[in-house]
């Protein structure tokens, strides 16, 4: 059985793809397994993740499915990975050599089930490096855990037994899959080194703002339904409103802004009022929130009915 199952979705990667297998064939990790998914690509991506298989095929197991989505293609791969801990890279990224053999030796010693990793922000003028919070527990999983699939390794026991998938046809599947999965989690661990080179380009999806924006709504009811469906929200009630309150004021605000169809633009904005407003309208009185400090935390706490117009408009000047 291998140690580690790296599961690929391709779709339209040409000019990135031959980095990102070079970077998983010569993983230091000998037991790795890499579940090349091709998404229905049209374009030389098939072609090169083929070239890979036939040179190395005690390592590559190459599928192909019709285009459904990243979701799909992930889901599609978690179905035909044997490894021990999977992992999913996006094809147009690419990692350290050393990432998937550290990050397992972690896992093994510490019996985790999730084992996350720093990465690097790769713009084509600079990098940054994102730094984690090391947290303890579910709670404060939920609360501080970068929500990304990329940097983890995750026992495959723990999606079999619990058979959460990523939601097909939707933006932000990294947060459904990742709050779902974090009430059946028992250890957390991390490894604090910068392994996983995030690349960014300026036509990827999430770099577009449109009509798609709005999904977030969707995924984030997804996730409150799902907890009150399991009998865990009351457990997790408050930083359930607390991460419900960051992303509708915080990232996916500096989304709605950015969109360029006035009437499209204006009609999220109010959405995010009054769904925050709505689904947790006690948000200001949450104990984690007035505990919190830092600038982002500052500014929640400073918003209320008069501010939040004045601060769409400086964010959509500033962006």
């Amino acid at each position: 059985m291998p140690k580690v199952s790296v599961i690929v979705p391709i779709y339209n990667v040409e000019d990135y793809i031959e980095q990102c297998l070079e970077t998983l064939v010569n993983q230091t990790l000998e037991e790795i397994e890499i579940i090349l998914v091709n998404d229905g690509s049209k374009d030389n991506s098939e072609k090169i993740a083929k070239q890979y298989k036939e040179k190395y095929p005690n390592k590559i197991t190459y599928l192909e499915k019709e285009n459904g989505g990243l979701s799909d293609a992930r889901n599609f791969g978690i179905h035909h990975a044997k490894g021990e801990y999977i992992a999913f890279l996006d094809s147009d990224d690419y990692v350290e050599l050393v990432m998937y053999e550290e990050m397992y030796k972690i896992a093994k010693k510490e019996d985790s089930d999730i084992v996350e990793c720093d990465f690097y922000w790769e713009y084509p003028n600079k990098t940054k490096i994102d730094t984690g919070i090391v947290y303890q527990g579910k709670q404060e999983a939920l609360e501080k855990i970068r929500v990304v699939a990329w940097n983890k390794l995750i026992k495959r026991e723990l999606l079999e037994q619990t058979k959460i998938q990523f939601p097909k046809g939707y933006l932000y599947e990294d947060i459904e899959f990742t709050y779902k999965l974090i009430p059946y989690c028992n250890k957390f661990s991390f490894l604090k080194k910068t392994c996983v080179h995030y690349r960014q380009r300026e036509n990827s999806i999430i770099n577009k703002q449109n009509k798609r924006t709005k999904e977030i709504f969707d995924v984030l009811e997804h996730v409150i339904t799902y907890y009150k469906q399991n009998d865990l929200f009351e457990t997790y009630k408050e930083v359930l409103e607390y991460i419900y309150t960051r992303y509708l004021l915080c990232s996916s605000l500096l989304r709605m802004v950015k969109i360029q169809d006035k009437k499209l633009r204006k009609e999220l904005l109010e959405k995010t009022w009054t769904n925050l407003n709505t689904k947790f309208p006690n948000w200001k009185k949450n104990k984690i929130l007035k505990q919190a400090k830092g600038g982002k935390n500052l500014y929640m706490k400073s918003i209320n009915s008069f501010t939040y117009p004045i601060f769409c408009k400086i964010f959509r000047i500033k962006g």
